[in-house]
C-alpha cells in the first residue's frame, strides 16, 4: 500500500514511520525538514514540505491509497496547523480520489472530555493547552465531514516505551478506569493497524491504559 505521513517527523510520526515499513508498506515521510526523520529503507520516500501549502500538499497525495495524519504544533501553542493542515489534506484527497484517512487526534475531544480527570480538563486542557484542545476538535470536525473513509484516533498523554498492547480502546465517554497514558509506540501501533483493519471507518476511537 502506498502511505503518506504527515507530521512523520514527530514523535509519533517516526514510530508509525517504521512500523509501517516493516509491514510493507510504501511510505511517504512528508514534513518541513525531511532530514530529520534520519532514516533510511527501500520504500520509503523523503517529501519536503509545508503542510499549510496547499500546491506541495495536493503533489504529495497524488497516487496514495492511504493518508496518515499526526500533525504536531510543537512549541507554538497556540498556531492551528492541525485543523488548517489537515484541511488541505482533505481537499488534496478528493482531489486526487484519495478515500483512507486515518487522523491522531487527543483523548479529551468532543464526547470523550468527560474520560477526563479534573487535572486535565482544568489544568491541562482547561488552561495550558486550550488553543491546542480547540484545534484538535476543529480538525476532528473537518475530519468527520470530509465525506471520506475516516477513522479518528484519540490517545490520552504519550510515555516513551515499547508497543505493548496492554491498553483500552474504544472505550465510552464516561469511562474513568484510566491511567490517562499510553506509550507512543503503542499509538503508532494502533495507526498502523487502522491501514488494513476498516471495522474502526467512520469512528473516533479513544486509546488508553
Amino acid at each position: 500500500m502506498n502511505v503518506i505521513i504527515f507530521g512523520a517527523t514527530g514523535s509519533i510520526g517516526r514510530i508509525a514511520t517504521r512500523q509501517m515499513l516493516e509491514d510493507g508498506h510504501r511510505v511517504t515521510a512528508f514534513s518541513r525538514n525531511p532530514e530529520a526523520l534520519k532514516m533510511d529503507h527501500p520504500n520509503l520516500s523523503h517529501r519536503a514540505g509545508d503542510v499549510l501549502d496547499q500546491i506541495s500538499v495536493s503533489a504529495a497525495v497524488r497516487g496514495m491509497d492511504a493518508v496518515v495524519v499526526t500533525l504536531g504544533a510543537g512549541a507554538a501553542r497556540r498556531n492551528r496547523v492541525r485543523s488548517e493542515g489537515t484541511m488541505n489534506v482533505i481537499q488534496a484527497m478528493h482531489e486526487h480520489g484519495v478515500r483512507r484517512i486515518i487522523c491522531q487526534s487527543t483523548l479529551g475531544a468532543h464526547e470523550s472530555w468527560s474520560n477526563l480527570n479534573f487535572f486535565w480538563q482544568r489544568i491541562m486542557f482547561g488552561f495550558l493547552l486550550r488553543p491546542a484542545h480547540a484545534d484538535h476538535e476543529t480538525q476532528e470536525n473537518l475530519v468527520r465531514a470530509s465525506g471520506l473513509d475516516w477513522t479518528i484516533v484519540r490517545p490520552s498523554a504519550f510515555t516513551d516505551g515499547p508497543a505493548t498492547g496492554d491498553y483500552h480502546e474504544g472505550f465510552p465517554p464516561g469511562f474513568r478506569q484510566l491511567t490517562l497514558k499510553i506509550s507512543r509506540a503503542d499509538v503508532a501501533d494502533f495507526l498502523r493497524r487502522q491501514l488494513t483493519d476498516l471495522s474502526r471507518r467512520h469512528q473516533a476511537v479513544s486509546i488508553s491504559r
